[in-house]
């Protein structure tokens, strides 16, 4: 059985358990589960890819809020003192995420992120067309975005 499908079931048992399915037992009973299975790992064959990926998601979402809080004071402060810094500019991005999942996470991250918006894939799915609010250096800003938002998508959506 698929190792996610147990750790829900651990989640609904737990909220059995205590009789009461509301968030907070839900979520405990996932966090309780996905220890559980990652201990049994070596009675149950080895390791699962799913504990990896849930790592990685984990990743993705805490870094993604850092990168929208700091985007944020960013171009609020740019916006509220008198010298403007903001060089805006069309980018074209190579892109490295193969799937379509992760070309529509990655575009929409992107856009969701203050001072960035994704703009159009090209037919080839190759290349992203982004406006960036903050582009002295075009290079510099493919360069965090890659290292950044699209590696972070990659090992969530595309790595097992």
């Amino acid at each position: 059985m698929n190792t996610f499908v147990v750790n829900l079931l651990f989640a609904v048992v737990w909220a059995l358990f205590f009789g009461a399915f509301n968030w907070l037992t839900l979520g405990s009973g996932l966090v309780l589960g996905y220890a559980v299975l990652w201990l049994l790992q070596p009675l149950t064959g080895g390791p699962s890819g799913y504990f990896m990926r849930v790592w990685y998601w984990i990743k993705l979402i805490v870094m993604f809020h850092y990168e929208l809080v700091v985007s944020s004071f960013q171009v609020l402060w740019d916006i509220v003192t008198p010298r403007h810094r903001a060089r805006p500019a069309i980018i074209e991005m190579p892109l490295d995420v193969q799937s379509d999942a992760g070309i529509l996470l990655v575009t929409n991250l992107i856009s969701l992120t203050p001072g960035t918006l994704s703009l159009d894939v090209s037919e080839d799915r190759k290349t992203l067309s982004l406006h960036a609010m903050f582009a002295d250096d075009p290079d510099a800003v493919v360069r965090q975005l890659k290292d950044g938002m699209e590696k972070w998508v990659i090992d969530a959506v595309e790595r097992t």
